[in-house]
């Protein structure tokens, strides 16, 4: 018999933003001037005072294994937080630290989903999530929303596509690629549906703290006991606190879904690096004075990206009130995302993600995690090529 690779990796694809990504660095490291629009990441560096308490621990020797679960200070203090911020009362017990929020994302639906179950993905979706449920058996169910609407689920729609096979449903708010926020009154909609039909909910709230205006992150399991015992909570530490490469996430749920997580972590990671735990640590006990000057600089560029956005004809978006992204309807240019964003990048050398990669082939994402001139010189490259 020939040796092959197993069945559940032909169901993946590789991801576009970091291939985006990826070539875009390629092209600078070969001397060429790109504006990348590409990388969900922060452009600053990770403040001061969790470096030092990460290379404090190395200094110490905190170099071995941990709880597979992550060291019960860090627990705590994420047990406090999400007292403190979000009207949730967790037991560190029911808190698992991960090798970062997607690795959260990953742990609750292999812990929930059964080969055959469906899950509710809406459209523009974070393009990791289907690939997860795929890998688990299951089947991700993507359901189109509209601009009109802010890119949302509804209640109508999640009921449209609700089968009883339905297991789980996603919301991801502040929303990548949408920077869409949900309302207490949407989300509360929401949960109804999924109290009613026995549904979980997969709460991705890793961009919580990058919000605009009048815009506010609520943790849909605050909503009542009921709801708390159907959401897993996901939110991490990559986003608000610049810490991309440090890969430390968390999952909060009941009690039976936080013990499965457990054990599903204990026998791959093991546990989240020693020392980039202690820099977590810091970030949620120390001073929170950068997070708030990074959302500061992020709405000043944001709101230059869309102004300069809304002085090209063809391209049009709805203004995102959270993340760092706004995603862009490219459709009257006649161009797929994939034409689209592959033609910018060689005639104008601007890397932006196709929006095929997010589940809707008319628009593309841009990033304003990078600087005011790179955001003005896109801008002027990207009329010039839809001119």
């Amino acid at each position: 018999m020939a040796l092959d690779h197993a069945e559940r990796t032909r169901l993946l694809t590789p991801s576009a933003t970091l291939a985006i990504d990826a070539r875009a660095k390629t092209m600078k490291a070969e001397g060429l001037d790109v504006v990348g629009f590409g990388a969900g990441e922060p452009d600053f560096d990770t403040p001061e005072h969790i470096k030092a308490a990460a290379m404090g621990s190395l200094d110490a020797g905190f170099t071995k294994y941990t709880p597979s679960s992550g060291i019960p200070e860090l627990r705590s203090a994420i047990a406090e937080k999400l007292k403190a911020d979000n009207h949730l009362s967790y037991e560190p017990s029911q808190i698992i630290v991960t090798c970062g929020a997607k690795h959260a994302c990953f742990n609750a639906i292999l812990a929930t989903i059964n080969p055959g179950d469906e899950v509710l993905i809406p459209a523009p979706y974070w393009l990791s999530y289907p690939e997860m449920v795929r890998v688990a058996g299951g089947e991700p169910v993507i359901v189109p929303t509209k601009a009109e609407n802010g890119y949302k689920l509804t209640p109508e729609l999640f009921r449209e596509y609700m089968s009883p096979l339905t297991k789980m449903v996603i919301i991801n708010s502040p929303g990548n690629p949408t920077g869409s926020v949900y309302s207490e009154n949407e989300l509360a909609a929401l949960a109804e549906v999924a109290l009613d039909e026995e549904i979980y909910i997969l709460s991705d709230e890793i961009y919580e703290k990058l919000v605009y205006d009048d815009a506010k992150a609520s943790s849909i399991a605050s909503f009542s006991k009921d709801v708390y015992n159907l959401t897993l909570t996901v939110n991490g530490f990559s986003k608000p606190y610049a810490m991309t490469g440090w890969r430390l996430g968390y999952v909060a749920a009941p009690v039976g879904l936080a013990k499965a997580i457990d054990s599903i972590q204990s026998h791959t990671t093991s546990h989240p690096t020693s020392f980039a735990q202690k820099g977590a640590l810091a970030a949620y006990r120390g001073p929170q004075d950068c997070v708030k000057e990074m959302v500061t600089e992020y709405d000043k560029r944001r709101r230059r990206m869309c102004d300069l956005l809304g002085l090209i004809p063809k391209l049009s978006f709805v203004k995102p009130q959270g993340a760092f992204y706004i995603l862009v309807n490219i459709s009257r240019t006649g161009l797929s995302s994939t034409e689209f964003a592959e033609k910018l990048l060689e005639k104008e050398r601007v890397a932006v993600v196709p929006g095929k990669a997010f589940g809707d082939d008319s628009t593309i994402r841009l990033s304003y995690a990078t600087s005011v001139d790179q955001i003005e010189e896109g801008a002027r490259r990207l009329a010039k090529f839809c001119k």
